[in-house]
């Protein structure tokens, strides 16, 4: 049995799960059900089934389904059809310029390659950025890591919009960054990858755990960390007993190098830019793109740096499925930044030469360098010169009838892969808003 649960994926998992127990019907019939640790181990471990910080992770009968799991206890787990995710706002604003700061010549951080969660919470402090943001001095990290919840009680929203009560007695949370100030005690949950949304439970039962224990208001800051930009989101529970009443407060975003891109850079970039490759899939062996997120891959590309990783690490580490994986291994290798090579009897994704270089660059030459990379690819210098000739973005329709044109996949394939086309396009012009 032990051999079957590591070959059998997640998403199989629950789908026997849901079966055998009957879940979808009693969710249905009661609102929710209760399941054991020990009942998810007959399939497989509930390490690796019951804890997803974004959407993008959910597998996929838990998301056709429209249900989610909270944990109720270090063993046990409630399902149902409850909202539990965050949309995390696009970057839309301006990034905020910091002045320099003189930091200690310390030989144990480099501010110019941050590569965990940890290290962006250190550079958080030492450049002043949190002070900054939370209008607060003296900000002392006091506490982190995997802690007990207490017992406590709360309503959350579920997809018919009714409210249903859940009670927690000692579940695990994990705090990435406790600090307190005069006035304050604060609570990060940190993030060194890209997400459309993150799962509310990161900062809702740390809070529940530390509003029993201090009688300073709890300040909620949710930090995310990748291409060298922060973006720091504060957020507030309007109803201590309502992980519904979820709001944003305030956001801003920081970066220690000039982020500063105008059009007349791309067009230097077009310029000196020749077209290298047409796509067709009859003359290439790189398939062609079917990843969305730009930002993604790059934060995928600071991961790795120094770092091979596996397939199933990167599915990980990012909140994917298996397959997204593949599809942004693929993205990274049809720009040539990602490869794959055996290490210890089994294939492992790494940066190529040219990956390594990309990562070592300031922000500005970092991106204008990506959209170097970009514009080798002739569908992305038609559609460059169009707009800029037009000023206007392409529609779905435009970008498909290219893709035909060029024969860059199957006719299947389109509908999906023309939304990336869209991705990479919006996101070299989007550079000149920052």
């Amino acid at each position: 049995m032990s051999q079957e649960k590591n070959n059998i994926s997640v998403n199989e998992a629950w789908k026997a799960l849901i079966d055998k127990y009957n879940i979808l019907e009693e969710i249905r019939k009661n609102g929710s059900f209760h399941i054991k640790a020990s009942q998810i181990k007959q399939f497989k471990e509930p390490r690796l089934m019951a804890k997803w910080d974004s959407t993008d992770a959910l597998p996929k009968v838990l998301r056709d389904n429209k249900i989610n799991i909270l944990p109720e206890s270090r063993s046990s787990y409630v399902i149902g059809d409850f909202l539990l995710y965050q949309e995390i706002p696009e970057l839309e604003e301006h990034v905020t310029q910091m002045a320099h700061v003189e930091l200690p010549d310390y030989e144990s951080i480099d501010v110019n390659n941050i590569s965990s969660e940890a290290n962006a919470i250190n550079v958080l402090q030492l450049t002043g950025i949190l002070d900054d943001f939370l209008n607060t001095n003296g900000n002392v990290a006091t506490f982190n890591g995997r802690m007990g919840t207490g017992k406590f009680d709360f309503v959350v929203n579920t997809t018919r919009n009714i409210k249903r009560k859940i009670s927690v007695n000692h579940a695990q949370c994990e705090i990435d960054g406790g600090f307190e100030n005069e006035e304050s005690v604060v609570i990060m949950e940190a993030k060194n990858v890209i997400h459309e949304d993150f799962h509310v439970r990161q900062l809702y039962y740390p809070y529940r755990l530390w509003k029993n224990k201090v009688n300073k208001p709890i300040r909620l800051i949710f930090s995310v960390y990748s291409n060298m930009i922060y973006r720091l989101f504060e957020y507030r529970f309007n109803i201590l007993e309502d992980y519904s009443s979820i709001e944003l407060i305030r956001t801003k975003n920081y970066s220690l190098q000039d982020t500063t891109i105008s059009i007349d850079d791309l067009l230097q970039v077009r310029k000196n830019t020749l077209v290298e490759t047409d796509d067709n899939m009859d003359n290439t062996n790189v398939p062609f793109i079917q990843a969305n997120s730009m930002e993604r891959i790059i934060s995928l590309l600071e991961n790795m740096y120094e770092n091979s990783m596996t397939s199933q690490q990167i599915a990980e580490l990012m909140d994917f499925e298996p397959r997204q994986s593949d599809y942004y291994y693929n993205a990274g290798k049809y720009l040539g930044l990602f490869k794959k090579i055996s290490e210890d009897n089994q294939h492992v994704v790494v940066l190529t030469p040219l990956g390594n270089k990309v990562f070592k660059l300031n922000y500005k030459k970092r991106q204008l360098k990506i959209v170097e990379l970009i514009l080798k690819h002739q569908i992305f210098s038609v559609f460059f010169d169009r707009i800029i000739e037009t000023g206007k973005m392409p529609d779905k329709q435009d970008i498909e009838e290219e893709m035909r044109v060029l024969h860059v996949c199957g006719e299947g394939q389109i509908p999906r892969r023309a939304s990336s086309v869209y991705g990479w396009i919006k996101w070299m012009f989007h550079l000149t808003k920052l």
